[in-house]
């Protein structure tokens, strides 16, 4: 799993509405929503892909958007 998304795991962030967007589109409450994803990111069933500008994460019926240059999770939604 040498994939470049996880060798840059710890430039992983968020803005402050980031972590809003994350926790409503989640039903999150109480947690660190970039360690939420990070730890999803890191778990060896999740599934990697980038597409354009963007790395998709698809993990525990969620997707995870991650900006390729930046490494800013973007929003994460429960997968239709």
């Amino acid at each position: 799993m040498s994939n470049e998304l996880i060798r840059n795991i710890d430039k992983l962030h968020t803005t402050e509405m980031g972590v809003e967007r994350i926790k409503r589109n989640l039903g999150l409450t109480n947690c660190d929503a970039v360690e939420w994803c990070r730890t999803r990111i890191m778990n060896k069933s999740a599934a990697i892909e980038r597409q354009g500008k963007n790395w998709y994460v698809r993990i525990d019926g969620c997707v995870i958007t991650v900006n390729a240059a930046s490494y800013t999770i973007i929003t994460v939604h429960k997968e239709k």
